[in-house]
């Protein structure tokens, strides 16, 4: 499967396994390379030091190229960029910044640049910015989202139509199906995350792949517009700021509620009523926990498959 996103990072298929919180470890990341993608490691959840130690760790599993993701909104980006430099790490992805911050300076240390956005108008920014690639992520995606509340099957075109520079589609996507159907509408591949919360290489907690496991439609809403919009799994937390919605809360009355290290507590020490749980909506389509190299595989014959199908029908 050769296209402008296999060869960009050089890959087997163009599928990018999300660089999640709490999930994205250097098992993950280097085992999804193995596989034939590209696997990400989360430094969204890492101190700076523990991302080095991740980004060794992945080297030494992984002879394939892996990369970094980085939201820019956290703190200490100084201090992990210049860890991504210093470990030769090939490959970012930007996300929830402005990508002209760091996109030269990565640049210019043979660094391949991608940035996560929510509309048309960021991935204009984006590509004149000068990334090398734009993921768009549509509304049905987990954690931290746009507030443009646009899908990913409206996302994808609009974007497409705007851009010259390799389009990766983000959001609902965790089959070969799916996967198809966002390149069918301009995407040159797929980043997919909520799947791979449910691997065996995760290293988000049993507890917390069991319940993605469990979700059924509706199960997850959007919630804390006023501080960063974020999908989450229904659970006694959620309820607690639904309650306080009710109440026309402040923006201090709801971060004072959040507090600090939610998500920790849910998705990686296994808290399932007291933790953030930050999944897509697609969790309702994930049936069990698999080894990354079975999901994989799953994916793309049942991508191949489906394309047989819609030739024949054409």
């Amino acid at each position: 499967m050769e296209n402008r996103i296999t060869d960009l990072f050089r890959i087997k298929y163009p599928i990018i396994q999300a660089g999640m919180i709490w999930a994205s470890g250097w098992r993950l990341a280097s085992a999804a390379s193995n596989s034939g993608i590209l696997g990400l490691l989360g430094a969204g959840s890492m101190y700076p030091e523990v991302l080095r130690e991740h980004i060794r760790k992945c080297k030494q599993a992984t002879q394939a190229p892996f990369g970094v993701n980085v939201p820019m909104l956290y703190p200490d980006i100084d201090k992990v960029m210049k860890i991504i430099v210093e470990e030769g790490v090939k490959i970012v992805f930007t996300s929830a910044g402005n990508p002209k911050t760091w996109t030269s300076y990565l640049k210019n240390h043979g660094i391949t640049v991608v940035h996560v956005v929510s509309s048309v108008k960021f991935a204009i920014k984006a590509q004149e910015a000068g990334v090398d690639a734009v993921v768009a992520e549509g509304f049905e995606a987990g954690g931290h989202n746009g507030r443009e509340e646009t899908t990913t099957f409206t996302l994808i075109p609009m974007v497409r139509e705007k851009l010259s520079i390799p389009l990766i589609a983000a959001g609902g996507i965790a089959t070969g199906r799916g996967m198809l159907a966002a390149m069918v509408l301009g995407a040159d591949g797929v980043q997919i995350g909520s799947r791979f919360v449910a691997s065996e290489e995760a290293s988000s907690h049993l507890l917390f792949k069991q319940k993605v496991v469990e979700a059924q439609e509706g199960d997850t809403q959007l919630t804390l517009k006023e501080l960063a919009p974020v999908r989450l799994l229904k659970n006694k937390f959620f309820d607690q700021v639904q309650e306080l919605y009710k109440q026309s809360p402040s923006s201090e009355a709801l971060r004072n509620l959040l507090g600090r290290g939610r998500a920790k507590k849910g998705m990686f020490e296994g808290n399932m009523d007291e933790g953030e749980l930050e999944i897509g909506q697609i969790s309702g389509l994930i049936h069990d926990i698999r080894p990354v190299s079975e999901i994989v595989d799953n994916i793309i014959s049942e991508y191949s498959e489906v394309s047989k199908y819609v030739s024949r029908m054409i």
